[in-house]
Formats: structure tokens, C-alpha cells, sequence
């Protein structure tokens, strides 16, 4: 732990670059101020990441029962199904909201009622390490905070940002196609347009004021007080504004994640930075900074896009060479891998990986299939596609194709995800198999809700226990290929790595313990084809499929003379072997 002196240093140093020195000394005061309040309550204990690590995201009120607080339900259902699998849950904003599933925060210190209290969020935490949002960009427009700005409290009235419409702001970064600002009226009837990068519903705050910044740490540090070991910065990428700029990835915007960084690890250094970046994948690799100063962990935002490209065209040449593009700044920090999350498969992430032509087949496969799509704006008024809507399992299959293969290709791409360099993370609907929900698009005009189905705790407990159905096959396959994971070093998020070009319809990692003593090969056949291989002759000794009990290939002539391996359409192995 830093000396005071330090401390103060550091701190100053970076507020400066962020404020004018009329206002520096009183943020940096009242940051050590909130430091040594939580140093009082927060008590640290070191973690290192390692392949035991894999992150289950679902929102808390996932699973329910009648007059049962959901979030006791849903640890009901980790402990049954999950325990000693996955070790980690992310529960999406379990806060009171407004919209946006959680997303317009109406009280960061609070716990939705109707999903239970703290204590059962304290309880969650006490057998899983756990990963909260950090919803900082924006707040809910009936959050206390915004009524008092529309109130006219002189506290508040530098919180949020109003902009005279008149203003260009065409320069801006859209994420969406709803207007950049939004009217409101306050108490004495004037009207005021404010920034809403989002909706309407969800104000920006306004990081200008170091007020917003002091109180904004204040419920960073009461959630690792609650458990919190991961903290993910949503939208993290807007949270600056400088008028006549783009307003995304400015250098002040880089300076205040490592800022809350410094500030949160001289109380909790083990608490884990998450950063989500849905843009294109050259830009979201920045928040890594040096590796040693932002986020530990990225969204690996282009991964989900090129999955369901690559088992659509049955060709991995795209996503082979992009994943040799891998790198990381340093050994401290990883990619945080996912297929689905509770937003849709972004768009942007491909941007210069995969053509127009590409992008625009995709689109059309995926709509094909039930899927929708989200749009945002351009800066020249023109609108393009900024995310698919659609469940995973129904974006890589028609849902007329017979169910073997859909479960096939659901699989093959989970298995990708859990051998990738880094951490896995699983939604919960890729976990049992889940559809395309239209009943909740239709009943709440939001194309995400097609993959934001909650389910009736008794209802899935029933599919789960009934051999055949889809959602136990997944479940249980699912399990067992996180089983494995989970106990071979070589899937260490730190470890070597070397992506292989084996075969187009291949994909292919070679990775390596850190010991350098044990390596596995990870081939993934993304076509319907029978497709055979040749080993690179670095891969020497024998070698062994630890999804079939061990069984060792080495012995057949093919192997010996010529180090082949035929993988059946769909097929996975995972081929371990010395160094």
C-alpha cells in the first residue's frame, strides 16, 4: 500500500489532467477522504485469475418463483446446477431502474425489491466471486439526482450536460439512432436539452463536475463492500464529452478509467476492471492502456461476429487471421470471451475484419433465421446496422434445421469461446439452449428483448430433468466441456498461445501451460464436412483427446507417418501432450 504522500501525488497528478487547478485540490481532498473512509470497511484479500475461472452473466431476476425474491432463486439454481463448474456470476444492474433492463439506474446504492435486498446480493457473493455493473455513464431521468437538477438544486446543476441545440454536433459517435439530446422541463417551466447518448431515459452525467466523481467512486466502493471482486464499466467508452470532438475514446476518458483504477486498488487491489467497448476491435483493444494502468479485462467484442460468420460459411480463414492479430500489452492483463450477452451481437467490433459484402450477408442470414437488427446513426444523417437481435443458437441455425445440427454448431461455438486465450463468459441463455423470444419484442417494442427471456424457475427445472429436451442436452454438455477446461493449466487466461493454419474449415490453438510443460491442441471443425488435417512437427509425442476419456491418437499409422487428424463435421478435440 501506497504512503499518503504517494497516494496524493498520484492522485493529484491525474486530476490535474482533468480539471482546472481552482477545483483540483478540492477533488483530489475529498478522494482521500473516500479512502480512508472504505480502507475503514473493506477488508482485501489477493486473487489471481487462472483457468478455474469462468463467469456465468444473467440478470437477477433470471429465474423466478411466486413470492420468492428472484435473487435467492437464482442462487438456488447456481448451487443446484453450477456449483464447483463456474466459479464466477455477473448480475446485470440488479439496481432499481427505469428501463433498459436495468440500465437507467434509478439509485446505484439499492437493490431492485422486487429482486430481494443486499443481503441476498452479500449471500451470492459469499460462494461466487462477483461481477457487478458499473452503470456510470448515465443515470435514469427519475433518478434523485436528475429530479434535483430539473428542481433546480444549485448542488446538482452541474451534473448533467445541457447543450444549445443549436450547436453542430454532428462530429459526434453514435451508438444509436434516437436523438443526441433530449428536451426536458424543469421546475419554473424552462425547458433544457441534455445529453442522452442512450434514450431519453438515460441521462449522461457529467464528469466535469469532480462532484460526479467523488459519488460515483462513493458506489463503486460500496459494491466491492457488498462482494464485488469484478467491476465492469458499461459504455465506459462515451463517458467525456468536449464539444467539437467525437466524445468517444478521449484521452480524458482514458485518464479517468486509470484514475478510478489507482483509486480503487489503493483500497481493493485484487478487484478486477472490466471494460465494455462495443466499437471496432482496434479501438476497444486500447482500454488495456500499457497493461498495467486500465482494464485487466476487454470484451472480446469482435469474437461473437465472426463465430456466427465463420459456422455460417463453414470457413474459419477470417477468423484465424484475425486471432493471430491477438497481442496484449502485458502478462497482467486478458480478453474477457463470450458469445451472447444480454445486447445483441455487435456489428461494429468487424468493422475493416469482415467486407461490406460480409457484413451485409450476415445480416441477411441472421434475419433469415427470426433474428433483427439494430441500427445507429451516421454522422452524414444515414443509418447502419449497429447490432444483430437474435439467440445465439437461432443466429447460427435456421430453426427449421433439424436440431442435432443446431445443437452441433450451438456447441462447437461455446467450445471455441472456452479455449480462447483469456476468460470465459457464459449467458445464461446459451447455457440451456434458449430461442428467440418475439413474444417479449412484441410486448415491449425492444428488439433486445428477443434474448432477455425470464424463465419460471419450476418450468426450466422440469426441461431439465426431462431427457431429450434441449435445454438439458446443452446444460449437461455444457458442464462437462467447463469441467475439463477447468482442470488443465494450459487454459491458464496467462499462458502461451499460438493460433494454426491447418485447414480453412479449421480452427485451430495450440496453448501451453506457463510452466511450459503441458500444452493442448484445440481444433474445431466449423463445417458440415469430414475435414483432415496435418499437425505442425513442433507438435511431437503423443497426444491425447481429453473429450473422449483420454483416448490416445497417436497410435493409428495416419498419426505416426504423417501426424493427420480427421475431425468429423462439427467435431471438437482437445489433444493434450508434453512439451
Amino acid at each position: 500500500m501506497k504512503h499518503i504522500s504517494d497516494l496524493e501525488h498520484i492522485i493529484n497528478k491525474r486530476i490535474h489532467k482533468l480539471y482546472p487547478p481552482e477545483i483540483a485540490e478540492r477533488a483530489v481532498n475529498s478522494i482521500i477522504d473516500l479512502i480512508f473512509k472504505y480502507k475503514q470497511r473493506i477488508i482485501s484479500k489477493e486473487y489471481h485469475l487462472s483457468e478455474k475461472d469462468i463467469i456465468l452473466i444473467t440478470y437477477g431476476d433470471q429465474v423466478n418463483r411466486h413470492h420468492e425474491a428472484s435473487l435467492q432463486t437464482l442462487k438456488e439454481f447456481m448451487d443446484k446446477h453450477l456449483k464447483g463448474v463456474i466459479n464466477s456470476i455477473h448480475i446485470l444492474p440488479f439496481y432499481p431502474s427505469s428501463s433498459d433492463d436495468g440500465f437507467s439506474v434509478v439509485s446505484y446504492n439499492a437493490v431492485d425489491p422486487r429482486m430481494g435486498s443486499w443481503r441476498e446480493i452479500e449471500q451470492i457473493a459469499g460462494d461466487y466471486r462477483l461481477m457487478v455493473d458499473g452503470v456510470i455513464n448515465h443515470v435514469s431521468q427519475f433518478s434523485d439526482w436528475f429530479k434535483a437538477y430539473l428542481a433546480n438544486d444549485r448542488y446538482f446543476q452541474d451534473y448533467f450536460i445541457e447543450v444549445d441545440p443549436s450547436i453542430d454536433l454532428s462530429m459526434v459517435t453514435r451508438p444509436r439512432a434516437t436523438p443526441l439530446l433530449s428536451e426536458f422541463t424543469d421546475e419554473q417551466g424552462k425547458i433544457r436539452h441534455i445529453w442522452t447518448t442512450f434514450s431519453k431515459d438515460q441521462v449522461d452525467l457529467n464528469y466535469k463536475s469532480h462532484r460526479v466523481l467523488r459519488n460515483v467512486l462513493d458506489s463503486l466502493f460500496y459494491y466491492i463492500e457488498k462482494g464485488a471482486t469484478l467491476i465492469r464499466f458499461d459504455a465506459i467508452a462515451f463517458i467525456w464529452k468536449e464539444l467539437g470532438t467525437t466524445c468517444v475514446h478521449l484521452p480524458q476518458t482514458h485518464e479517468l478509467i486509470q484514475l478510478m483504477r489507482e483509486v480503487l486498488h489503493e483500497v481493493a487491489p485484487e478487484v478486477i476492471i472490466i471494460t465494455e467497448t462495443n466499437v471496432p476491435h482496434h479501438e476497444n483493444v486500447s482500454y488495456f492502456g500499457s497493461g498495467a494502468d486500465e482494464a485487466q479485462m476487454v470484451y472480446n467484442f469482435a469474437l461473437p461476429p465472426l463465430l456466427v460468420h465463420s459456422i455460417l460459411t463453414g470457413n474459419t480463414r477470417t477468423l484465424t487471421s484475425w486471432a493471430k492479430t491477438l497481442t496484449l500489452p502485458s502478462n497482467k492483463v486478458c480478453f474477457f470471451n463470450f458469445t451472447a450477452s444480454h445486447d445483441g451481437i455487435g456489428l461494429r467490433p468487424v468493422k475493416d475484419i469482415l467486407s461490406d459484402e460480409e457484413v451485409v450477408n450476415l445480416v441477411e442470414r441472421v434475419k433469415g433465421h427470426g433474428g433483427l437488427v439494430s441500427y445507429r446513426a451516421e454522422a452524414d444523417g444515414s443509418q447502419s446496422p449497429y447490432e444483430l437481435n437474435c439467440s445465439y443458437i437461432d443466429a447460427l441455425s435456421d430453426p427449421d434445421e433439424e436440431d442435432t445440427i443446431r445443437f452441433k454448431r450451438m456447441l462447437l461455438a461455446q467450445a471455441t469461446v472456452l479455449v480462447m486465450p483469456g476468460v470465459p463468459g457464459i449467458y445464461f441463455h446459451s447455457l440451456v439452449g434458449s430461442r428467440n423470444y418475439h413474444e417479449g419484442v412484441k410486448h415491449s417494442g425492444i428488439n433486445r428483448a428477443i434474448n432477455r427471456e425470464k424463465y419460471n424457475m419450476d418450468w426450466l427445472e422440469e426441461e431439465l430433468s426431462t431427457q431429450g429436451t434441449l435445454a438439458k442436452r446443452m446444460l449437461d454438455s455444457y458442464k462437462r466441456l467447463i469441467s475439463i477446461r477447468i482442470n488443465e493449466e494450459a487454459f491458464n487466461p496467462f499462458g502461451k498461445f499460438e493460433f494454426l493454419d491447418l485447414d480453412d474449415r479449421i480452427f485451430a490453438i495450440d496453448q501451453q501451460c506457463c510452466g511450459d510443460v503441458e500444452r493442448v491442441v484445440a481444433l474445431h471443425n466449423f463445417s458440415e464436412e469430414v475435414v483432415t488435417c496435418i499437425l505442425p512437427e513442433n507438435i511431437k509425442g503423443s497426444l491425447s483427446d481429453i473429450l473422449t476419456s483420454n483416448c490416445t491418437i497417436a497410435n493409428s499409422e495416419a498419426f505416426k507417418d504423417r501426424r493427420e487428424i480427421t475431425l468429423e463435421p462439427y467435431q471438437i478435440m482437445w489433444l493434450k501432450g508434453k512439451i
